[in-house]
């Protein structure tokens, strides 16, 4: 014996078999919606994007973090450091070039749109600020192995040469 479908059940059957792909792109659909698009802080705003962590120098930081690690050098004790800079951190830009048939062109920058009509520019990289000179200011100034040690240590972190680095007794 053949079980037989109730009569609205078979219009039901019928319209689902003949509509079953665009159901089932409608329910795709759905759930792409339902999908989080941005992630939000405890005040339920959007975290700015192009703020990103760990992208803009922090020289105090650096030379609090630079005293520290000297003031462990055996002989130099409690350390003072002051660093200068050579301009800041800058970020290099995504550019398209355009060439034309005499040779010449132009440089554009890429930008994004961000909704609202708003753009942003999309950086490649972060280029770091470049040291201009370390003063060490230090008990232990004067002896000529804390200063050949302390030297070493600013260069290794700094990049700078023997003679961009002072090394002062300091009381």
């Amino acid at each position: 014996m053949k079980w037989k479908w109730p009569e609205a059940a078979q219009k039901w059957k019928g319209a689902l078999r003949r509509y079953q792909y665009v159901l089932l792109v409608m329910a795709a659909g759905v759930v792409l919606l339902m999908l989080p698009t941005g992630s939000r802080n405890s005040s339920g705003l959007e975290d700015n994007p192009t703020q990103e962590e760990g992208t803009s120098f922090d020289l105090e930081a650096f030379e609090k973090k630079l005293s520290a690690v000297l003031s462990q050098v055996e002989g130099a004790g409690e350390t003072h450091v002051v660093l200068t800079l050579d301009g800041g951190s800058r970020q290099v830009l995504a550019q398209n070039q355009d060439r034309d048939r005499e040779g010449g062109g132009s440089n554009t920058v890429v930008t994004v749109g961000r909704g609202s009509g708003t753009q942003e520019v999309v950086p490649l990289q972060t280029v770091a600020p470049q040291f201009r000179g370390a003063l060490v200011v230090c008990p232990g100034g004067g002896d000529a192995q804390v200063r050949l040690k302390i030297i070493g240590a600013v260069s290794a972190l700094t990049g700078l040469g023997s003679d961009r680095i002072s090394v002062c007794a300091g009381g």
